[in-house]
Order: C-alpha cells, then sequence, then structure tokens
C-alpha cells in the first residue's frame, strides 16, 4: 500500500448521525462551518460545506430520503478528510461528464474538482464515500511562528514551481500535485546539502518529523 493512501490518527475530529432528506443538509452545512472556524481553517469552510452537500446530496438521490447515515469530517496531518457513511453498498457515487443543462450528475464531479482525492470504502453492511482537501491551518493570535513557518515554505515553494498553482487557491488536483512536487523537490535539494557536508540525514529527517509533530500538538491543545 502506498504510504500516501495510509490513513493517520486524526488530530481532529467530529462526527454527527443523520437522516438523508433535504433539511437535513443545511444543519450540516453550519457544523462544518463551526467546526472548521474552531480548527483554525476558515478557508476551507466554502469548499467542506460543498462537499458535504454533494456527498449527502448523493444519498438522498440514490440510497432514499430517510435513510440513516453518518458524516464525520477529521483533521489528519495536512489534510481535512469529509466521510459519509450509509448503509448500501450496492448505490454506488460515479463521476460522470455532466453537460451545464444537466440537471444531475454533477455532484461527483464537483467533489472531484474541489478536493485533492476522493474514493469509497466498501464493507459488509455498509459503504463509506470519503473525500479530502489539503489543510493548511491558520494561526490565531498568539502563534505567530507557526504562521510564519508557513509564509517562509510558501516563499520557497514559489521559487520551485509555478506561482499561480501554489499560490493560497489549493482546490484542483493539479494544484495540489504541483505545490506536493515542489515540496519533494525542495526537501530533497536539503538532503543533498546535508549529505554533502557530512551531516546524518536520517537523523535530521528524524528530528525534523518530531519537531513538526510536536508543533502540532502544541497547536491542538490550544484549540
Amino acid at each position: 500500500m502506498d504510504h500516501a493512501d495510509v490513513v493517520s490518527t486524526p488530530l481532529a475530529s467530529w462526527g454527527r448521525p443523520f437522516l438523508a432528506e433535504p433539511e437535513e443538509v443545511s444543519a450540516l452545512r453550519r457544523l462544518v462551518r463551526t467546526h472548521l472556524s474552531a480548527w483554525g481553517l476558515p478557508c476551507l469552510i466554502d469548499s467542506a460545506q460543498l462537499c458535504v452537500s454533494e456527498l449527502v446530496s448523493n444519498v438522498i438521490t440514490h440510497v432514499g430520503r430517510g435513510t440513516p447515515a453518518n458524516l464525520a469530517v477529521s483533521r489528519r496531518g495536512t489534510r481535512l478528510r469529509i466521510e459519509v457513511r450509509d448503509p448500501d453498498a450496492r448505490a454506488l457515487p460515479t463521476l460522470v461528464a455532466a453537460s451545464d443543462e444537466a440537471e444531475g450528475g454533477r455532484g461527483m464531479a464537483l467533489v472531484d474538482a474541489l478536493a485533492d482525492r476522493w474514493g469509497i470504502e466498501l464493507h459488509d453492511d455498509c459503504k463509506v464515500t470519503w473525500c479530502e482537501l489539503a489543510a493548511v491551518p491558520t494561526a490565531p493570535a498568539g502563534r505567530a511562528g507557526r504562521s510564519s513557518r508557513v509564509a517562509r515554505a510558501e516563499t520557497v515553494l514559489s521559487s520551485y514551481g509555478d506561482g499561480e498553482l501554489l499560490g493560497t487557491s489549493r482546490r484542483s488536483r493539479l494544484g495540489a500535485m504541483a505545490a506536493e512536487a515542489a515540496a519533494i523537490d525542495i526537501i530533497a535539494d536539503l538532503l543533498h546539502w546535508l549529505q554533502a557536508h557530512g551531516h546524518d540525514t536520517e537523523e535530521i529527517l528524524d528530528r525534523a518529523q518530531m519537531n513538526f509533530e510536536a508543533e502540532l500538538n502544541a497547536a491542538q491543545a490550544h484549540l
């Protein structure tokens, strides 16, 4: 299994059971806004709300109104994961090329455009439709240190790739792939530099990971 597909331990999470009814959509959207604001992710609210609307509407349309389902949202590393669980493992969401005039069929196309990735997990008694968005927290007052780290990283990234793709709008899969490729190039260059100057690259990677996780844990403690 590719390491990118391994689901990491959530830094923060919440869930809510609901009945698949149109009036539930607005209530779930409000909860998404509340929690993402508390997690310091206001820039993802609009995209996350749209993804939730489409995933829930998909259950209403293709599984049936009144179906008991569950919404779960979690922060996992640098990603926000949205999951909708329903009891029908046969009615699978499908990505179709719907025309602008079509009344239906655009739901998963919208999720595909907004999310970095999405998929379906099949279980014996249910299925889980999920999507993930790139999650870069906005540091509140008193946490300027983490904010400055992100700003410095964005400055370096802009010198490695297309500035438009690496800007603050990361809603397309192309933009996410370009940013990841640039970040990998930066890390590889730093490792070459460290090795050329006699440093132990594995030890430094371990220390960097420990520092990163410690800062994330400290930030989570303030939420």
